[in-house]
């Protein structure tokens, strides 16, 4: 199924919480409303015709004014793939979790919650996975504040 065809049927079944379709011929996107992801994960996992059967990977961007989860989905059965984009705002970046569609979103989401501070409701273990436990910040954030020592570096 093509990207268009996938963000057709979103858009007939979810209406206004699929925002727009982004036809890059690198990575085609659909946006969607954050509080929509749960809803629209299940769909895509659960239909035959779509049958998202693999989460490859949750990424969080800082775009600056906003932080964005990107879901990167693939069927291995019909060997078609999709992604998704959610707008977060960066005070507050909360979002469903998917952990419950694809185990593999634990992960994810986990390193996304301790790299850029999003949040994930529901996740079933919502922890730092790479910093220790008594980090401050999140340093994929654009505004985390470059520690000292990192200042004094000669670059070549």
């Amino acid at each position: 199924m093509t990207p268009q065809a996938i963000h057709d049927r979103l858009k007939a079944k979810f209406g206004e919480a699929i925002l727009a379709f982004d036809a890059n011929p690198l990575e085609p996107f659909v946006r969607i409303k954050p509080e929509a992801i749960l809803d629209v994960c299940r769909f895509l996992k659960s239909e035959s015709d779509l049958a998202f059967d693999y989460c490859m990977c949750i990424s969080g961007v800082d775009a600056g004014k906003v932080l964005i989860s990107v879901y990167h989905l693939y069927s291995m059965a019909l060997l078609h793939r999709c992604s998704l984009k959610a707008e977060l705002p960066r005070e507050n970046p909360h979002l469903p979790s998917v952990a419950s569609v694809w185990r593999a979103a634990d992960w994810h989401e986990r390193e996304a919650f301790d790299l850029l501070g999003i949040v994930y409701d529901g996740h079933p273990d919502l922890r730092r996975i790479l910093l220790p436990d008594d980090w401050e910040g999140h340093p994929l954030r654009k505004d985390y504040p470059m520690p000292d020592a990192y200042h004094d570096i000669p670059l070549k």
